[in-house]
Order: C-alpha cells, then sequence, then structure tokens
C-alpha cells in the first residue's frame, strides 16, 4: 500500500470510530460552530422567474458565502472539531478550487498552520489567495496521483491533519447548514435543488432535510459530463469518474464513499444537464438577479431553464453554491 493509500486508510477509520451517524444533533452542533464564523447567506426571489416557471423560487445565495462558496462551512466546522494536540500540527488538504480557500481561512481562524498542495498549473489568481489567507502551498504535478503522494509526504513530515474536501463527516455536516438555514427562513419547502460533485453539499443537504422538513424531496442536479453520481446512483454502487468534461469546474470529482451511502438513502433522484444549459442559468441569473455565480453554482437552476424537472405549483428551494469566477474568462465571451 502506497504512502498516499495508508494515510487515507488511516483517515477513514478514524473517522468511521468518531462518526457512526450524522445525527440531527450533529448537524445542531456544527451550525453552533459554522454561525460564529460564517454568513448566514440570504434567500433570494425573483418575481420574474416565478411567473416564468409558475412556482415559488428561493435562492440560497452561498455565492456570497466568506470566501466565495459554501465550501467554507465545512471546513470550519471540520478545524474547529481538531484536539489542541492535532491544532499545534496543522492541517493539509490537496485542492485547487473552494475547498483549498475555505481552508485556509479557516485554519487561520483557528491558529494552525494549514498546507495545501495545489497543481502546478492551478491559476495564479487562486494561488494567490490561498497564500492570502495566510496558508502554505506546496505544488505538484498536475494529477490526482501525484496530489495524494504530495498530501501523504506532507502529512509524513508535519503530522498534518488531512481535512478531505468532501468524503469526511464533519464536512458533511459543516456542508448541511447551508440547507438547514434555508429550512428555517423558508419553511415548508416542497424541493430543494443543489449541485453534485464529491457529494458534501448534496449529502449534507439530503440529511438536513430529512431531519427538518422531512416532506421536502431533495433532487441533485449534476453536469451531463461529469455524472459519475448519475450513474452511481442508478447502479446502486460508486462508478468513479472517467476523464470527466465540463466548465462546471467545482464538479468534477469522483463521488465520495462517505456520501454516496447517504445520497442513495435520502435523495429523490439525480438529474444532469449539458454545459449549453448552464451557461444559460448562469448568465440569465447574473442578468436578472444581478448575482455573479459561478457554473457550478448555476448547475441546479440550469435543471429549470433546461425544463428538467416540473416544478409548477411548488415551492422550490435552490442552493447557489458559488460565485468564484475567473471573469477574464466567462463562459459566453469566449
Amino acid at each position: 500500500m502506497s504512502p498516499a493509500q495508508t494515510a487515507i486508510e488511516d483517515d477513514r477509520a478514524t473517522q468511521a470510530i468518531e462518526h457512526q451517524t450524522i445525527t440531527q444533533q450533529v448537524l445542531d452542533d456544527a451550525h453552533d460552530r459554522v454561525r460564529a464564523h460564517a454568513h448566514w447567506t440570504p434567500v433570494m426571489r425573483s418575481t420574474t422567474f416565478d411567473r416564468r416557471f409558475e412556482a415559488e423560487l428561493f435562492f440560497k445565495c452561498e455565492n456570497l458565502q466568506r470566501v466565495g462558496a459554501f465550501k467554507f462551512r465545512g471546513a470550519i466546522n471540520a478545524v474547529f472539531q481538531l484536539s489542541p494536540e492535532e491544532l499545534e500540527r496543522g492541517v493539509t488538504t490537496h485542492s485547487s478550487g473552494n475547498h483549498a480557500q475555505a481552508l485556509s481561512l479557516a485554519a487561520r481562524i483557528a491558529g494552525t498552520q494549514a498546507r495545501i498542495v495545489m497543481p502546478k498549473n492551478a491559476p495564479a489568481v487562486k494561488l494567490a489567495a490561498v497564500r492570502g489567507y495566510g496558508a502554505e502551498v506546496i505544488l505538484c504535478e498536475p494529477n490526482l496521483a501525484a496530489r495524494e503522494d504530495t498530501t501523504a509526504k506532507v502529512m509524513e513530515d508535519t503530522g498534518a491533519v488531512l481535512i478531505h474536501p468532501y468524503d469526511n463527516h464533519r464536512i458533511i455536516a459543516g456542508q448541511a447548514t447551508a440547507a438547514k438555514e434555508l429550512i428555517e427562513d423558508v419553511p415548508e419547502l416542497d424541493m430543494i435543488l443543489m449541485p453534485v460533485g464529491g457529494g458534501g453539499l448534496a449529502a449534507g443537504t439530503a440529511l438536513a432535510a430529512h431531519y427538518l422538513s422531512p416532506a421536502t424531496e431533495v433532487i441533485a442536479v449534476e453536469p451531463s459530463g461529469a455524472d459519475d453520481a448519475y450513474r452511481s446512483f442508478q447502479a446502486g454502487h460508486i462508478l468513479p469518474s472517467v476523464s470527466p468534461k465540463t466548465l462546471a469546474d467545482g464538479l468534477m470529482s469522483s463521488l465520495g464513499e462517505r456520501n454516496f451511502p447517504i445520497l442513495r438513502e435520502r435523495l429523490r433522484s439525480i438529474v444532469t444537464v449539458d454545459d449549453a444549459d448552464i451557461i444559460t442559468a448562469m448568465r440569465t441569473l447574473w442578468e436578472r438577479m444581478k448575482l455573479v455565480v459561478e457554473p457550478s453554482g448555476a448547475v441546479p437552476f440550469a435543471a429549470l431553464t433546461a425544463s428538467k424537472l416540473d416544478v409548477a405549483g411548488k415551492r422550490i428551494g435552490i442552493i447557489l453554491s458559488g460565485g468564484n469566477v475567473d471573469l477574464d474568462r466567462l463562459p459566453w465571451a469566449t
């Protein structure tokens, strides 16, 4: 077994012991931690959209969250459950996206060191953002094996605690707080839509609805060019992502092993949308609601604009998961 595999297996074993079940009390405790540092993001409406879809739509704006994405919730919940000894050792992960920034800021708030493994080809703006939060960036070759091996080496050399972006019960519980707030702000929702990639937000949302609004259906939406969650849901077991291709780069991860059982048990369904649908939804949100939403964040709304779901007469919650967009590379300008 490689050092990377050993590190990952040790992490899985530890969490299996610590978190047999994510209960409602676990979610409530997570929200207590998260709300002390994260924004209770607003829920926004659009009369134009309500008329167009003959429904009541409620947009949970995680694009307005700290670091520009829901990922900050999970990072705060995970870091603030570490022991003093673990905080002394610091935290690590491999990420080139929102989790890298989220963990870096959470570590700074907790007074510990974050060491983030990022690919050499990561955008300069993302590298600068992670460093700006005080994290040490360790560069590696742009492939999964290099990321995992480099992260394992960081853990071996420093004792840093691995905080996986989504395959982590504490991360899942933290991400659930977005849906918890949505349900508290807007009771009696018929349906909640959110994007799915690795499954942290989707699993957390499904659990929040199960405990707090069991009549609410939860539907995940995924790019058709990175549809491993959809295929796994249909097959009943995890089918890894193979050469994903989508502009929704935040949703290209393979579904997590801790996330999948929750999705299988609690989701109503998973639907897919094409990149063209995502661009349309993203641009429509920008133009009509003046909301800067990244492609991954626009994915659930795309299920409506592409007529993948019939929502007429229903109250629909939509989680806009993030707003970190490269303004020099807008999809409709290329």
